[in-house]
């Protein structure tokens, strides 16, 4: 749809680019995923830019909501450029849309330096280019050339190279980055071995196309994703060489590599995380923090993902956790002879509620998302764990009564997109552990859908928690701060210590019978609660085993499972 070309750079443009830098990225998601090699072949770079741009637009469009219910006309350049640089923040995804909100950022911290203007022109925005790749390498612990930070220092070199207004500062930074793109092939082994350019440096070109149409009103040219070819080598839109075998790649690093990709926002100080990068730095690679003012998006490539999560956690208060695992090695990073895969046949998919069993979970092969403590998640980002599970046919594990419907409408809508889902309706995280135990992939779909789910059903599952207020229970009525213990979700004992209560809900579980009791612990649990538990298993019940996990933040002081 043509729009008014901007004159200057202001609240309405920052809104307008974001709308168009969100439709580009939607157009060419698919291209940017299948020639998507580096740093991990995981078919996904298009995906992170296009829902990383979303949250930015999203945030953007709050502020002039907001103005419009109030009143008060169009919000200042300032407020619309934090928002964007905000929500591009908040929703980062990946290596390259991690990257991408630090670019944003470095935008925004010179197009908001001074709060009362209400635009800004050609030099502001060279400026702000500049500061935006300046930032954006900084963020990276190793910068590598041929991908998007190459591609970003381009645009803002040649962004500075230029005078004029903001049209033509624009035109010029994308043309500068169109370039830089085209050689990407010849400074990065990887992606000239694959015969395509680098596919983070491919959406930045878009957004960056986005911006120039902000200003001119004129679509940019089409964008060649083939090494060796040059950007004048036409207008038609190039595919990659071969897409349907690129789009199969295998979506992990060479052989040797990290196995899992951890992503989280991250509330610390500075000197925290400077503190954190050079722990992070030591367990993994591809590691990107980028924020400011005490928010921080963390993204990392390690073999430990607990280990990753624990340094967040030292270092301040991590949340919205992603943890994915990325499976068998992928011949593009090993210089072997390509060979097509086809996407995994199956893949777990569960809802955690803590960093600990996030780790636990992602360990033994499944693609989990993390339940904060009050922050339920959505049903979107479930579909997107199971589109990032990379599968044909996925089981869903909520392990919550509470998300049973928001699950059953992510796997309606997965199924919609012909990807096969059983939805297993677990209740807790501990049955969640039961199902995974007898998960077996080289099955027959149904027969370890209905194993699992056995296995699951076969579990009771308590938990010990404190209670926030007064209320009435099944066990009577509970003051704030008195301990609970809830069996199979309903409240049947309420003590005043922890480790007394979850000794009476554990005798209560075992009177009927089992061979192995689970128990996790939370943050607030206390040092000697699980020694106690244990022991009393062992001195009491003959022939129980007892395993011990950690779970972090998890909401309750303790979850325990009776098999």
């Amino acid at each position: 749809m043509a729009h008014v070309p901007q004159t200057f750079f202001d609240a309405l443009a920052v809104r307008t680019w974001c709308g168009l830098a969100l439709r580009a990225l939607g157009r060419a998601r698919e291209e940017i995923d299948a020639i998507n090699v580096y740093p991990v072949a995981d078919g996904d770079t298009g995906t992170n830019l296009y829902l990383t741009a979303e949250s930015a637009a999203a945030a953007v469009e709050a502020v002039f909501e907001g103005h419009d219910a109030h009143g008060s006309g169009k919000p200042a350049l300032a407020d619309a450029a934090r928002a964007m640089a905000h929500g591009a923040l908040i929703g980062a995804r990946g290596n390259s849309g991690t990257i991408l909100a630090q670019l944003l950022r470095g935008m925004a911290q010179v197009l908001a330096a001074d709060g009362e203007t209400a635009h800004t022109d050609g030099e502001g925005l060279r400026l702000a280019l500049r500061h935006a790749a300046d930032s954006a390498r900084q963020a990276v612990a190793h910068p590598v050339e041929g991908t998007v930070l190459t591609v970003a220092s381009a645009a803002a070199d040649a962004a500075g190279a230029t005078e004029g207004d903001c049209g033509t500062v624009a035109r010029a930074a994308y043309d500068g980055a169109r370039t830089a793109l085209a050689a990407t092939p010849g400074q990065l082994a990887v992606l000239e071995r694959a015969g395509v350019v680098d596919a983070g440096g491919r959406g930045l070109v878009a957004v960056l196309g986005a911006l120039a149409e902000t200003f001119t009103g004129e679509a940019p040219r089409a964008v060649p994703v083939v090494s060796g070819i040059s950007p004048e080598a036409g207008s038609t839109e190039v595919s990659a060489a071969d897409p349907a075998s690129l789009d199969e790649c295998a979506d992990a690093p060479g052989t040797g590599g990290p196995a899992f990709e951890v992503i989280y926002l991250l509330e610390a100080g500075d000197t925290a995380v400077a503190r954190l990068r050079e722990r992070l730095d030591g367990l993994g690679d591809s590691l990107v923090v980028v924020g400011g003012d005490g928010l921080w998006n963390v993204h990392v490539h390690v073999d430990d993902a607990g280990a990753a999560v624990e340094a967040g956690i030292e270092a301040g208060r991590p949340y919205r956790i992603r943890i994915t695992h990325f499976g068998l090695g992928d011949v593009h990073t090993t210089g072997a002879e390509r060979q097509p895969r086809e996407r995994a046949q199956r893949a777990v998919v569960a809802v955690v509620p803590g960093e600990g069993l996030a780790g636990l979970y992602a360990e033994a092969g499944a693609t989990t998302v993390l339940a904060r403590p009050g922050e339920p998640p959505a049903s979107g980002e479930l579909v997107e764990a199971v589109r990032r599970a990379h599968a044909r046919e996925v089981v869903l594990l909520p392990n919550d009564a509470d998300l049973r419907h928001t699950a059953a409408a992510a796997a309606e809508q997965a199924r919609a997109e012909g990807i096969r889902v059983a939805l297993i309706p677990t209740r807790s995280a501990v049955q969640g552990i039961a199902a995974l135990a007898v998960h077996e992939p080289e099955r027959r779909f149904d027969e370890d859908v209905v194993q699992m789910t056995s296995a699951a059903g076969a579990t009771r599952y308590a938990e010990v928690a404190v209670a926030e207020r007064q209320s009435w229970t099944m066990a009577g009525i509970c003051q704030a701060g008195d301990v609970l213990g809830l069996i199979d979700g309903d409240v049947a004992v309420i003590g005043s210590d922890v480790t007394v209560t979850a000794e009476t809900v554990l005798d209560r579980m075992l009177s009927a019978g089992g061979e192995l009791v689970t128990l996790v612990l939370g943050d607030e649990a206390p040092e000697a609660v699980a020694h106690h538990l244990e022991t009393r298993v062992r001195e009491s019940y003959l022939a129980v085993d007892t395993v011990v996990y950690r779970g972090g933040r998890q909401g309750a002081v303790l979850l325990i499972g009776v098999e």
